[in-house]
């Protein structure tokens, strides 16, 4: 029983940890551009064309 008392307040420290990554997260913009990542790994700029002989 005195096991909860180590780790009731270690995993609420995790969570406060957790959420004040997330929040620095949103803050700093990691989440401005959602789609930008998706469609750019769709495009085909750095594929150089073959020359012709």
């Amino acid at each position: 029983m005195t096991v909860l008392l180590y780790l009731v307040p270690m995993a609420l420290m995790l969570g406060l940890l957790g959420l004040g990554a997330f929040f620095w997260s949103l803050r700093s913009g990691q989440y401005d551009d959602v789609e930008g990542a998706a469609l750019r790994v769709l495009s085909d700029d750095d594929i150089s064309p073959k020359p012709k002989r």
